[in-house]
Protein backbone atom coordinates (compact mmCIF):
# COMPACT_ATOMS: atom_id res chain seq x y z
CA UNK A 1 0.00 0.00 0.00
CA UNK A 2 1.23 3.24 -1.06
CA UNK A 3 1.73 6.37 1.34
CA UNK A 4 -1.09 9.32 0.90
CA UNK A 5 0.38 11.46 -1.73
CA UNK A 6 -0.32 15.04 -0.86
CA UNK A 7 1.82 17.02 -2.77
CA UNK A 8 0.11 20.32 -3.91
CA UNK A 9 1.83 22.09 -6.46
CA UNK A 10 -0.13 25.26 -6.60
CA UNK A 11 -0.02 25.27 -2.68
CA UNK A 12 3.93 24.53 -2.71
CA UNK A 13 4.54 27.15 -5.43
CA UNK A 14 2.69 30.20 -3.31
CA UNK A 15 4.44 28.95 -0.07
CA UNK A 16 7.59 29.86 -2.25
CA UNK A 17 6.87 32.54 -3.67
CA UNK A 18 9.10 34.71 -1.51
CA UNK A 19 11.48 32.36 -1.45
CA UNK A 20 11.40 32.75 -5.44
CA UNK A 21 11.64 36.21 -5.41
CA UNK A 22 14.40 36.44 -3.47
CA UNK A 23 16.55 33.81 -5.69
CA UNK A 24 15.15 32.69 -8.66
CA UNK A 25 14.03 35.90 -10.02
CA UNK A 26 17.18 38.16 -8.55
CA UNK A 27 19.09 35.59 -10.83
CA UNK A 28 16.44 36.08 -13.81
CA UNK A 29 17.17 39.82 -13.68
CA UNK A 30 20.81 39.72 -13.56
CA UNK A 31 21.25 37.56 -16.30
CA UNK A 32 18.29 38.81 -18.59
CA UNK A 33 19.32 40.12 -22.12
CA UNK A 34 23.08 38.75 -21.33
CA UNK A 35 24.27 37.15 -24.71
CA UNK A 36 26.77 35.10 -23.00
CA UNK A 37 27.32 34.27 -19.23
CA UNK A 38 30.92 35.30 -17.96
CA UNK A 39 32.75 34.79 -14.77
CA UNK A 40 31.44 38.55 -13.44
CA UNK A 41 27.95 37.33 -13.79
CA UNK A 42 28.33 34.25 -11.89
CA UNK A 43 30.36 36.30 -9.06
CA UNK A 44 26.78 38.20 -8.89
CA UNK A 45 24.71 34.79 -8.83
CA UNK A 46 26.79 33.90 -6.08
CA UNK A 47 26.19 37.24 -4.03
CA UNK A 48 22.34 36.30 -4.37
CA UNK A 49 22.76 33.12 -3.11
CA UNK A 50 24.82 33.95 -0.07
CA UNK A 51 22.40 36.34 1.05
CA UNK A 52 19.29 34.17 0.60
CA UNK A 53 20.13 31.35 3.52
CA UNK A 54 22.01 29.05 1.59
CA UNK A 55 24.95 29.91 3.06
CA UNK A 56 28.63 30.52 2.24
CA UNK A 57 29.55 26.50 1.43
CA UNK A 58 26.46 25.70 -0.48
CA UNK A 59 26.62 28.65 -2.33
CA UNK A 60 30.20 28.03 -3.43
CA UNK A 61 29.46 24.70 -4.10
CA UNK A 62 26.79 25.57 -6.27
CA UNK A 63 28.88 28.29 -8.53
CA UNK A 64 31.86 25.52 -8.66
CA UNK A 65 29.34 23.09 -10.10
CA UNK A 66 27.42 25.46 -12.65
CA UNK A 67 31.11 26.21 -13.74
CA UNK A 68 31.65 22.71 -14.36
CA UNK A 69 28.35 22.22 -16.05
CA UNK A 70 29.44 25.54 -18.14
CA UNK A 71 32.57 23.72 -19.15
CA UNK A 72 32.55 23.46 -23.03
CA UNK A 73 28.86 24.58 -22.90
CA UNK A 74 27.98 26.21 -26.44
CA UNK A 75 24.60 27.81 -25.08
CA UNK A 76 25.25 30.04 -22.40
CA UNK A 77 22.00 31.95 -23.14
CA UNK A 78 19.55 32.62 -20.26
CA UNK A 79 17.35 29.92 -20.55
CA UNK A 80 19.97 27.69 -20.04
CA UNK A 81 22.26 28.75 -17.09
CA UNK A 82 18.84 29.16 -15.41
CA UNK A 83 18.15 25.63 -16.35
CA UNK A 84 21.83 24.55 -14.58
CA UNK A 85 21.24 26.35 -11.88
CA UNK A 86 17.82 24.32 -11.15
CA UNK A 87 19.98 21.07 -12.15
CA UNK A 88 22.61 21.66 -9.91
CA UNK A 89 20.03 23.33 -6.61
CA UNK A 90 18.17 19.62 -7.42
CA UNK A 91 21.45 17.08 -7.42
CA UNK A 92 22.01 19.58 -3.74
CA UNK A 93 18.40 18.71 -2.48
CA UNK A 94 18.96 14.72 -3.49
CA UNK A 95 22.10 14.30 -2.22
CA UNK A 96 21.17 13.80 1.07
CA UNK A 97 18.93 10.56 0.78
CA UNK A 98 15.61 12.75 -0.10
CA UNK A 99 13.25 11.51 -2.92
CA UNK A 100 10.10 11.88 -4.58
CA UNK A 101 8.40 9.65 -2.86
CA UNK A 102 8.62 8.88 0.86
CA UNK A 103 7.36 4.99 1.75
CA UNK A 104 8.26 4.04 4.86
CA UNK A 105 7.91 0.28 5.50
CA UNK A 106 4.54 0.07 7.36
CA UNK A 107 3.57 -3.17 6.50
CA UNK A 108 6.79 -4.86 7.43
CA UNK A 109 7.12 -3.24 10.66
CA UNK A 110 4.31 -3.18 12.54
CA UNK A 111 3.55 -0.83 14.68
CA UNK A 112 5.47 1.34 12.98
CA UNK A 113 7.56 3.59 15.61
CA UNK A 114 7.80 7.18 14.92
CA UNK A 115 9.63 9.32 17.23
CA UNK A 116 9.28 13.28 16.81
CA UNK A 117 12.09 15.60 18.19
CA UNK A 118 12.96 19.41 18.23
CA UNK A 119 12.68 22.56 19.92
CA UNK A 120 9.69 24.41 21.31
CA UNK A 121 8.40 26.70 18.66
CA UNK A 122 9.00 25.03 15.44
CA UNK A 123 5.60 23.42 15.11
CA UNK A 124 6.09 19.66 16.64
CA UNK A 125 3.12 19.30 18.03
CA UNK A 126 1.35 20.74 14.66
CA UNK A 127 3.43 18.65 12.44
CA UNK A 128 2.68 15.51 14.74
CA UNK A 129 -1.26 15.99 14.28
CA UNK A 130 -0.68 16.72 10.59
CA UNK A 131 1.46 13.53 10.45
CA UNK A 132 -1.31 11.59 12.26
CA UNK A 133 -3.70 13.19 9.12
CA UNK A 134 -1.75 12.26 6.45
CA UNK A 135 -0.86 8.85 7.80
CA UNK A 136 -4.81 8.37 8.47
CA UNK A 137 -5.70 9.58 5.15
CA UNK A 138 -3.82 6.26 3.64
CA UNK A 139 -6.10 4.15 5.27
CA UNK A 140 -3.93 3.61 8.37
CA UNK A 141 -4.71 2.88 12.27
CA UNK A 142 -2.57 5.53 13.89
CA UNK A 143 -2.21 6.65 17.85
CA UNK A 144 -0.04 9.63 19.58
CA UNK A 145 2.02 8.98 22.24
CA UNK A 146 1.70 13.01 24.26
CA UNK A 147 5.50 12.63 25.60
CA UNK A 148 6.32 16.44 26.18
CA UNK A 149 4.85 15.99 29.61
CA UNK A 150 6.56 18.97 30.66
CA UNK A 151 4.25 21.44 29.44
CA UNK A 152 0.47 21.21 30.28
CA UNK A 153 -0.45 23.15 27.40
CA UNK A 154 1.63 20.62 24.77
CA UNK A 155 -0.68 17.84 26.11
CA UNK A 156 -4.00 19.67 25.66
CA UNK A 157 -2.70 21.24 21.80
CA UNK A 158 -1.81 17.82 20.76
CA UNK A 159 -5.17 16.23 22.19
CA UNK A 160 -7.08 19.27 19.95
CA UNK A 161 -4.78 18.16 16.39
CA UNK A 162 -5.48 13.95 17.60
CA UNK A 163 -9.62 15.19 17.24
CA UNK A 164 -8.84 17.02 13.95
CA UNK A 165 -7.15 14.09 13.02
CA UNK A 166 -9.31 11.58 13.86
CA UNK A 167 -6.55 9.67 16.08
CA UNK A 168 -5.89 8.25 19.36
CA UNK A 169 -3.92 9.87 21.90
CA UNK A 170 -2.39 8.42 25.27
CA UNK A 171 -1.41 11.11 27.51
CA UNK A 172 -0.23 11.10 31.38
CA UNK A 173 -0.34 14.56 33.50
CA UNK A 174 2.80 17.45 33.67
CA UNK A 175 5.76 15.41 35.07
CA UNK A 176 5.12 11.71 34.30
CA UNK A 177 7.85 10.14 33.28
CA UNK A 178 8.15 10.87 29.16
CA UNK A 179 9.16 6.90 28.88
CA UNK A 180 6.13 5.86 30.26
CA UNK A 181 3.93 7.57 27.90
CA UNK A 182 5.94 5.78 24.79
CA UNK A 183 6.09 2.69 26.73
CA UNK A 184 1.92 2.65 27.52
CA UNK A 185 1.72 4.07 23.78
CA UNK A 186 3.56 1.50 22.09
CA UNK A 187 2.05 -1.29 24.53
CA UNK A 188 -1.66 0.07 23.76
CA UNK A 189 -0.79 0.01 19.52
CA UNK A 190 0.66 -3.78 19.75
CA UNK A 191 -2.87 -4.65 21.55
CA UNK A 192 -5.13 -2.36 19.20
CA UNK A 193 -3.35 -3.67 15.77
CA UNK A 194 -2.23 -0.37 15.40
CA UNK A 195 -0.42 0.51 11.96
CA UNK A 196 1.45 3.28 13.09
CA UNK A 197 2.50 4.98 16.34
CA UNK A 198 3.88 8.99 16.95
CA UNK A 199 5.61 9.57 19.94
CA UNK A 200 5.76 13.34 20.86
CA UNK A 201 8.93 14.14 23.23
CA UNK A 202 9.94 17.55 25.27
CA UNK A 203 10.72 20.48 23.16
CA UNK A 204 13.45 21.67 25.70
CA UNK A 205 17.06 22.98 25.06
CA UNK A 206 18.61 19.90 26.68
CA UNK A 207 22.85 19.17 26.96
CA UNK A 208 24.23 16.85 24.53
CA UNK A 209 24.02 14.35 27.44
CA UNK A 210 20.25 14.83 28.82
CA UNK A 211 18.98 14.70 25.36
CA UNK A 212 20.78 11.75 24.62
CA UNK A 213 19.99 10.32 28.14
CA UNK A 214 16.62 10.82 27.89
CA UNK A 215 15.81 9.76 24.42
CA UNK A 216 17.96 6.80 25.08
CA UNK A 217 15.40 5.86 28.06
CA UNK A 218 12.65 6.18 25.22
CA UNK A 219 14.02 3.94 22.99
CA UNK A 220 14.69 0.91 25.67
CA UNK A 221 11.42 1.06 26.90
CA UNK A 222 9.61 0.82 23.43
CA UNK A 223 12.40 -1.32 22.61
CA UNK A 224 10.64 -3.81 25.41
CA UNK A 225 7.71 -3.81 23.21
CA UNK A 226 8.66 -3.47 19.55
CA UNK A 227 12.30 -4.45 19.20
CA UNK A 228 13.87 -2.14 16.55
CA UNK A 229 11.88 0.64 17.20
CA UNK A 230 11.78 3.49 16.67
CA UNK A 231 11.50 2.82 13.10
CA UNK A 232 12.07 6.87 12.27
CA UNK A 233 13.45 9.95 14.10
CA UNK A 234 12.05 13.04 12.84
CA UNK A 235 13.60 16.22 13.61
CA UNK A 236 11.50 19.38 13.45
CA UNK A 237 12.83 22.69 11.77
CA UNK A 238 11.47 25.96 11.42
CA UNK A 239 12.05 26.47 8.11
CA UNK A 240 11.09 30.72 8.63
CA UNK A 241 14.40 31.06 10.74
CA UNK A 242 16.84 30.58 8.14
CA UNK A 243 20.28 29.95 9.17
CA UNK A 244 19.37 29.01 13.24
CA UNK A 245 17.18 25.41 11.54
CA UNK A 246 20.56 25.26 9.98
CA UNK A 247 22.47 25.56 12.96
CA UNK A 248 19.85 23.53 15.39
CA UNK A 249 20.09 20.62 12.59
CA UNK A 250 23.59 20.60 13.26
CA UNK A 251 23.29 20.33 16.77
CA UNK A 252 20.62 17.85 16.91
CA UNK A 253 22.81 15.45 14.35
CA UNK A 254 25.97 15.57 16.42
CA UNK A 255 24.04 13.97 19.64
CA UNK A 256 20.72 12.03 18.10
CA UNK A 257 20.32 9.60 15.17
CA UNK A 258 18.04 11.08 13.27
CA UNK A 259 16.65 8.98 10.75
CA UNK A 260 14.13 12.05 8.54
CA UNK A 261 13.78 15.50 8.95
CA UNK A 262 10.29 17.89 8.51
CA UNK A 263 10.80 21.32 7.75
CA UNK A 264 7.70 23.77 8.79
CA UNK A 265 6.87 27.05 8.15
CA UNK A 266 7.77 27.61 4.82
CA UNK A 267 4.45 29.92 3.53
CA UNK A 268 5.49 33.29 3.62
CA UNK A 269 8.42 33.20 4.47
CA UNK A 270 11.89 34.21 2.00
CA UNK A 271 13.98 31.75 3.87
CA UNK A 272 13.02 28.60 1.80
CA UNK A 273 16.88 28.66 0.45
CA UNK A 274 17.67 27.04 3.94
CA UNK A 275 15.82 23.40 2.65
CA UNK A 276 19.22 23.79 -0.01
CA UNK A 277 21.54 24.19 2.69
CA UNK A 278 19.80 21.31 5.19
CA UNK A 279 20.05 19.42 2.57
CA UNK A 280 23.68 19.80 0.81
CA UNK A 281 25.17 20.15 4.58
CA UNK A 282 22.70 17.55 6.51
CA UNK A 283 23.48 14.46 4.35
CA UNK A 284 19.93 13.45 6.08
CA UNK A 285 16.55 12.85 4.37
CA UNK A 286 14.07 15.77 4.05
CA UNK A 287 10.45 13.39 4.89
CA UNK A 288 7.63 16.19 4.80
CA UNK A 289 7.42 20.37 4.51
CA UNK A 290 4.65 22.72 5.94
CA UNK A 291 3.39 24.78 3.46
CA UNK A 292 0.45 25.89 5.10
CA UNK A 293 -1.99 26.15 8.57
CA UNK A 294 -3.90 23.53 7.66
CA UNK A 295 -4.12 20.18 8.85
CA UNK A 296 -3.67 18.69 4.74
CA UNK A 297 -0.49 21.53 4.67
CA UNK A 298 2.24 18.79 6.11
CA UNK A 299 3.01 18.02 2.15
CA UNK A 300 5.54 14.91 1.52
CA UNK A 301 8.71 16.01 0.28
CA UNK A 302 9.13 15.70 -3.49
CA UNK A 303 13.21 17.45 -4.27
CA UNK A 304 11.69 17.38 -7.90
CA UNK A 305 8.44 19.90 -7.14
CA UNK A 306 10.49 21.76 -4.81
CA UNK A 307 12.71 22.97 -7.80
CA UNK A 308 10.19 22.89 -9.85
CA UNK A 309 7.66 25.17 -7.79
CA UNK A 310 10.74 27.25 -6.44
CA UNK A 311 11.52 27.92 -10.58
CA UNK A 312 8.00 28.30 -12.24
Amino acid sequence: MKLFKNVNFDKLKESLSKTRDKIVNRITETISGKVKIDSEILDEIEEILLTSDIGFDTSYQIIEDVKKRLTGEKDRGEAAIMNIVKDVIYDLLISGGSRDEYQPAIETKKPFVILVIGINGVGKTTTIGKLAHNFKSSGLKVIIGAGDTFRVAANEQLEVWAQRAGVEIVKKDKGSDPSSVAYETVQTAVKGNYDVVIIDTAGRLHTKHNLMEELKKINRVIQKVVPNAPHETFLVLDGATGQNAVAQAQEFSSSVPITGLVITKLDGTAKGGAVIQICAKQKQPVRFIGVGEDIQDLQTFSPREFVNALFD
